[in-house]
């Protein structure tokens, strides 16, 4: 492993050997610790190879990781880990550094569980995405679906530029080592160390990696010293958000012709594939079902996925949430689209109320039950703006209990703001307020949230 720094941005080579010895040693430590086969070990951390390596090591004896953003604010963080009920909670490098140190074990030789994300729900209480443990076979099964899928090997780099706590980073870089490549892994991403990294910079040259849309914007920007083209990717994924057409475009001009891929996918599990070919040829589609699943559409416009059985999840500790995201052996996350004539998914709309901001979930319940906490608030409802950078940015429109009073107003605004700033992690701070006499309502009560724009001030 190397560790060069950039932009205070740390940068580091991790092999297949190396990740080897490292996941045994972590597996040795949690064994020692007490921890069986079903348990829970709770990280928040900002990405590393050492994480990575926890995560792998455990993920092949059978315990499950729960991974969260490490942006979190103290209280955010203690209740995902009450709600997870974790053995253990590894929040420090040092935790994870004496987890590195442990005897060596023997691993199975593919990961025996899905790490648990937590996806946050309309109600504003965040869900953590269950798969239980699963049998030698099962396992090789759900591996094979992704690794196969990209067709990862023993030629391949990895550049791992996106958080852990999103589901992708451990399965493309955990399929990547698992099948004898290498990885080269970002602490967070920042444009100018992931051309330098592209262009081998910190050691090998990636052949693979993924970004969101929001990322790759900025990847692809016109700035001194940027590279013109990236050929020495053979696969360059993106998904998370809607990615804008013009940015699409850029990317196929600038990678190698077979090489810029989406998916469409969440936490929950993965619906469809889409090569560069496919889109060119139907502008504007997330693609077709992935192998061994099948789309549909109900009569609202309801996307359902029907998966393979190593698919299927449950939402810790929710029964009744559970219960509503399946149908018939299908799930749906909420959102709304169209499959054409030759099963090209559409998406015409995100779930319920869902913003997505540089490729992370925000949902506005969470934070308006955060925001309504502020005395001198009589209503709050976040909503999402069009965003050049992030494809959205958080807005919060704010109804004061004394309507019409400036003062009160901007007092009620500068605490609002405090309050988030101390309460929620930065992503999730709403990043523009707006004062408004009233929320727009459907004729049940519903906030519509889409009609809030109408009521802003254009300039």
């Amino acid at each position: 492993m190397t560790r060069p720094m950039h932009h205070e941005v740390t940068v580091e080579v991790l092999t297949s050997a190396d990740a080897e010895v490292a996941q045994r040693r972590v597996a040795g430590a949690l064994v020692a610790a007490g921890l069986t086969t079903g348990d829970r070990v709770a990280f928040c951390l900002p990405s590393s190879a050492a994480l990575l390596c926890a995560v792998l090591g455990a993920l092949r004896i059978g315990v499950v990781p729960v991974l969260l953003n490490a942006t979190l604010v103290a209280r955010e963080r203690a209740e995902l880990v009450a709600d997870a009920d974790p053995v253990l909670e590894v929040a420090d490098a040092s935790h994870l550094a004496a987890l590195g140190s442990g005897a060596e074990v023997g691993l199975a030789p593919y990961p025996l569980a899905r790490p648990m994300h937590y996806t946050s729900g309309t109600t504003g209480r965040s869900k953590g995405v269950w798969s239980g443990v699963w049998d030698p076979d099962t396992a090789r099964a759900a591996f094979d679906d992704e690794a196969d899928l990209w067709s990862f090997g023993p030629d391949d780099v990895h550049l791992v530029c996106s958080p852990m706590y999103h589901s992708v980073s451990v399965r493309f870089a955990g399929a990547t080592l698992l099948r004898g490549g290498d990885c080269v892994v970002l602490s967070r991403f920042d444009a100018a160390v992931a051309r330098a990294a592209l262009a081998g910079a910190y050691g090998p040259v990636p052949t693979t990696t993924f970004m969101a849309p929001s990322a790759l914007g900025r990847l692809l920007e016109d700035v001194e010293g940027a590279p013109d083209r990236f050929d020495s990717l053979r696969l360059l994924v993106h998904a998370g958000s809607a990615c804008p057409p013009s940015v699409k475009r850029a990317a196929l001009e600038r990678v190698g012709p077979d090489a810029l891929w989406e998916f469409y996918g969440s936490t929950e599990g993965q619906f469809t594939v889409c090569s560069p070919s496919e889109w060119s040829a139907h502008p504007g589609t997330v693609g077709r079902a992935r192998p061994g699943r099948t789309l549909s559409v109900d009569d609202d416009g309801t996307i359902w996925c029907r998966p393979p059985e190593f698919a299927r999840f449950s939402y810790w500790g929710d029964d009744t949430k559970t219960a509503s995201a399946w149908r018939d052996g299908a799930f749906t996350v909420g959102d709304l689209g169209r499959v054409d004539g030759d099963g090209y998914l559409f998406i015409d709309g995100r779930r319920d109320d869902l913003i997505i901001t540089g490729g992370v979930n925000v949902y506005p319940a969470e934070v308006e039950a955060v925001l309504s906490e502020v005395p001198g608030v009589s209503e709050v409802a976040v909503f999402g703006l069009p965003d050049d950078r992030w494809g959205q940015r958080v807005c919060a429109a704010v109804v004061p209990t004394l309507p019409g009073t400036q003062l009160h107003a901007d007092r009620v605004l500068d605490a609002v703001g405090a309050h988030a700033a101390a309460h929620l992690a930065a992503y999730k701070r709403p990043k523009q307020y707006e004062v408004v006499e009233g929320l727009p309502r459907t004729s049940t009560g519903k906030v519509r949230r889409n009609r809030i724009p109408d009521l802003l001030d254009p300039d």
